[in-house]
């Protein structure tokens, strides 16, 4: 069968050749007669047998994914809104003129400093009857009896929801004269902020993309917690704003074969189809309208075009020849963009004018008339509808592709024009148009304040504005801030087997610690139920897979196969109610469900747990948007980087090993990072985390780096809880001068080091000894950038306390009491541990380590050489530094480098 689109009119494909005019006809009329007398559903019942019977035939058929460019739902299918739509017209016509007023406030305001604040006109402009019929008809909030629907707006069309809000008495004038003016706590954000509006906005939209795939993803996770019996979200529904120049993002797209796959019902995506993304067209040259419905319905979505308003209507039940159904087709987007920027007389000349059939459709009409036919985004009843049938639609998601004007309403000043995107001043004379245009009650004395338009509570505007909130549980956009019910998290006793050393001969991996720690967790009766491990197509590697039987591999439609492995203890199990979240081999996709299960404290009430482990280079490197949009939204949760570092993974090379994921997650300010060596440090850590996550529910998440190298593990000494918490504590002190003798003779150096490369710092501590007669106090630093956080603050608070007692870095705190240069050695890039350089005590000498450069592949021995971090590179640093204050001479750094045949003139590692 051929998977090509059928030739569309208007695309230039040379059409069928039609060898017998009259068989086609009559097959065309017995068509037609189905239709009219047993209606569609009869119709395409017929279709699909005849398409059937032609595959099972082997008849080549072209494939298309397209209806005609026409309304998806014919008016006599259209839901009737019960709604008083003249009301809903007016309060549109206030939205828009507070919107458009609050952005045209901030941009004349005059700074000193000059420069202006932006703000975006033309996209509620061209989206504002779609928010008014679903905030007024459609979207639940959080109530007694329903979760609450969850809204992704599109970002730019922030300003109408402000104005929307401020209608609704949640927002003041003052509020909408601080839009984008944050500073002073006052101000409204510039896009749906979580971070910045925490009890007003749910999810940021703005970085484009991300919207549509954290939905997705959000979706199926109220299946998820459904099906598992956490929470009842069957009534709930999540609808998704995105612009037609928004799905040129590869993430827009990325994941709708899994909202088809797994039946997302609960799912809407309305895209609004103007025709145009912030330099020019999105698709000049063809229709973007078409090409979206095809992606979706070839993917298995319902798709409902929403393209022409009610004056349509009728021109179309007199096309008796099909020609403007035709002229719809052909027409391309930027010929349609230059019809809403220009005038009736145009449009009948170069639209209608194209034919004598459709120009005499218009005949009777004046140029003004044939202006004033909208695009079906712009008629209410028709946008009410399309909503409706998306909302009874059962067994599939549904994508709205609805058309619009950008800057609907703004006329000359950027109505359907390129440089709509970027109008946030207008003239006088513009703004006396808008409000012309849509009868705003301001005279013409106060036009140049540009003031907002409220009307009183008692008005049958803002009776009817709060009445239909009421009616669907209250306001939206609304955030949850914490979760009604609370856990206590079980003792860190309760992880003693971590805790613990190995036994004699026995050596494990921090990624087996890992494993050990959610094992004991998911035995915990209250907390355990709400653990979400995810995994994106690793589990073997990281030693998971004995939880594929132990709680299963999440599946809407359970295991409908017997596994190849079902004879085994550790089978691949997917279940209906299962605990994995298995997303295949899509970091994307696995971030986007941790975020929807590190959010659930806000979105659903429910608090989770949500661990997501994969290979570190595909984390921060590679997602890095989605993280940093996992922080505007205050998630809580675990992700675990796997075979971190620049060493550790044999053989995988260049594109796997990372030494900068602690650099890159550093950037996000509410994410807590560490580099643990120990398997009891990462049962602290982990504990801590549980502990400010769930029982306190502070807005952080961790990132905890894992080893798949096997090593003895040492144990949990008594009392270093808290200096491992803070990411610094001495693991292993230097011998000391034996009681009585004189410490001048006592040669000693500090070495500070990391994850795996810790190991080759108490490596270096033996040499140092051995054959140098230098001593060496080893510290274990699992978290520089904690260290580093810690000491900027301390030294924030001394710089702008000048008469107080100065606070010490807790760095120099540990290092105070001790004495020689300090070596720091990691296994990432230098970049990392250099950032305590400011607080290491002064006069101290500090030389880094690190792994700059590209990764390759070899055994850890040879990487750790070839990247200048092993063992006998951190004695060189010692004795170097030991040189530097004049405590050994040079020539004892030389007959090192010898010693342990260093080749001095090799490439920098940076550069190799």
């Amino acid at each position: 069968m051929s998977a090509q689109p059928a030739p569309l009119a208007g695309n230039g494909a040379a059409p069928a050749i039609d060898t017998d005019q009259q068989e086609t006809r009559e097959w065309m009329d017995a068509l037609s007669a189905v239709i009219d007398k047993e209606g569609a559903e009869r119709a395409h019942f017929l279709i699909e047998q005849l398409l059937e019977h032609a595959r099972q035939n082997s008849i080549d058929m072209p494939f298309s994914g397209n209806t005609g460019y026409v309304n998806t739902i014919e008016p006599e299918q259209e839901a009737r809104c019960a709604g008083n739509i003249a009301i809903e017209k007016r309060l549109r016509a206030y939205m828009r003129w507070n919107a458009m007023a609050m952005v045209v406030r901030a941009n004349r305001l005059d700074p000193a400093d000059g420069g202006d604040l932006g703000g975006h006109i033309g996209s509620f402009a061209s989206v504002a009857s779609m928010f008014g019929a679903g905030f007024n008809h459609f979207w639940h909030a959080e109530s007694e009896g329903h979760g609450g629907d969850l809204l992704y707006i599109q970002g730019h069309s922030s300003p109408g929801i402000y104005a929307r809000a401020f209608l609704e008495g949640r927002l003041t004038e003052e509020q909408l004269d601080s839009f984008r003016q944050e500073v002073d706590g006052k101000g409204l954000s510039s896009y749906p902020h979580p971070k910045l509006m925490p009890e007003f906005w749910q999810f940021p939209t703005v970085s484009m993309g991300l919207g549509p795939l954290m939905a997705i993803y959000q979706a199926r996770f109220l299946k998820y917690l459904h099906a598992r019996g956490i929470a009842n979200t069957e009534n709930r529904k999540v609808w998704v704003f995105c612009g037609d120049g928004e799905m040129d993002e590869p993430e827009s797209l990325g994941a709708i074969g899994l909202a088809a796959r797994e039946s997302l019902d609960n799912l809407v995506f309305v895209v609004n189809c103007n025709l145009q993304r912030l330099d020019g067209p999105v698709r000049g040259n063809g229709k973007i309208v078409q090409e979206l419905e095809g992606e979706f319905r070839g993917s298995g979505w319902n798709v409902i075009k929403l393209l022409w308003g009610a004056g349509w209507d009728a021109l179309l039940a007199r096309d008796k020849t099909g020609k403007l159904r035709q002229l719809m087709m052909e027409t391309l987007d930027g010929d349609y963009q230059a019809m809403k920027a220009n005038d009736g007389a145009f449009v009948r000349k170069n639209f209608f004018g194209k034919y004598p059939e459709t120009l005499q459709l218009v005949e009777h009409m004046t140029d003004e008339e044939v202006f004033e036919l909208r695009r079906g985004g712009h008629e209410p009843t028709k946008v009410y509808a399309a909503f409706h049938a998306a909302n009874e639609h059962k067994g599939q998601p549904t994508v709205l592709l609805i058309k619009t004007v950008k800057g609907y309403g703004m006329g000359k000043a950027g109505e359907g024009k390129n440089t709509v995107h970027q109008t946030k001043k207008l003239s006088d004379e513009d703004i006396k148009y808008i409000r012309d245009r849509f009868n705003i009650p301001i005279p013409d004395s106060e036009l140049h304040k540009i003031p907002y338009y409220k009307p009183a509570d008692d008005t049958p505007e803002i009776k009817y504005l709060h009445e239909r909130r009421k009616a669907l549980g209250g306001y939206l956009p609304h955030r949850r801030v914490k979760a009604d019910e609370h856990f206590t998290v079980p003792a860190l006793e309760t992880f003693k087997a971590i805790l613990d050393p190995t036994a004699e001969g026995r050596e494990i991996s921090t990624t087996q610690a890992y494993v050990r720690f959610i094992t004991q967790l998911l035995r915990d009766q209250a907390l355990g139920p709400r653990v979400v491990p995810i995994l994106v197509d690793e589990a073997r590697t990281f030693g998971m897979e004995g939880l594929f039987r132990q709680i299963g591999i999440y599946n809407p439609k359970g295991q409908l196969y017997t596994p190849v492995d079902r004879d085994q203890v550790m089978y691949y199990r997917e279940d209906k109610a299962g605990q994995i979240l298995q997303e295949g081999i899509n970091e994307a996709g696995g971030m986007a469900s941790w975020i929807a299960a590190a959010t659930s404290y806000s979105t659903n009430n429910r608090i989770m747990v949500p661990f997501y482990v994969y290979y570190s280079m595909f984390g921060f490197q590679r997602i890095g948007d989605l993280a940093w949009a996992a922080g505007d939204m205050q998630a809580r949760g675990f992700l675990l980087g796997g075979t971190s570092g620049r060493t550790t993974l044999n053989g995988e090379g260049l594109q796997h090993e990372d030494g900068h994921s602690h650099i890159l997650a550093n950037t996000i300010p509410n994410c807590v990072t560490y580099d643990p060596t120990f398997a009891h440090e990462v049962a602290v850590i982990m504990h801590r985390g549980l502990k400010r996550m769930v029982e306190q529910q502070e807005n952080v998440f961790y990132y905890i780096t894992l080893l798949n190298e096997n090593y003895p593990m040492p144990g949990l000494t008594a009392g270093t809880e808290e200096q491992i918490i803070k990411g610094m504590y001495l693991c292993k002190p230097g011998a000391v001068p034996p009681q009585g003798t004189s410490d001048a003779g006592d040669i000693r150096v500090q070495l500070l080091g990391s994850g795996t490369i810790l190991r080759e710092s108490l490596a270096a501590q033996t040499l140092l000894a051995a054959d140098w007669g230098v001593q060496a106090d080893v510290w274990s630093c699992p978290s520089f950038n904690e260290l580093t956080r810690e000491g900027q603050d301390a030294d924030r608070w001394n710089l702008l306390h000048p008469l107080e007692t100065p606070r010490v870095p807790f760095v120099a705190q540990q290092l105070g009491t001790s004495t020689g240069p300090v070596v720091a050695s990691t296994d990432y890039m230098k970049a990392y541990a250099e950032q305590i350089r400011p607080f290491i005590p002064k006069g101290r000498t500090y030389k880094v380590l690190g792994t700059d450069g590209f990764g390759r592949s070899d055994f850890r021995s040879k990487l750790r050489e070839h990247f200048e971090v092993n063992r006998h590179y951190i004695v060189v640093a010692a004795l170097k530094a030991l040189s530097e204050d004049g405590v050994l001479p040079a020539t004892k750094v030389a007959e090192a480098i010898a010693k342990y045949n260093i080749q001095a003139d090799k490439v920098n590692p940076l550069y190799a």
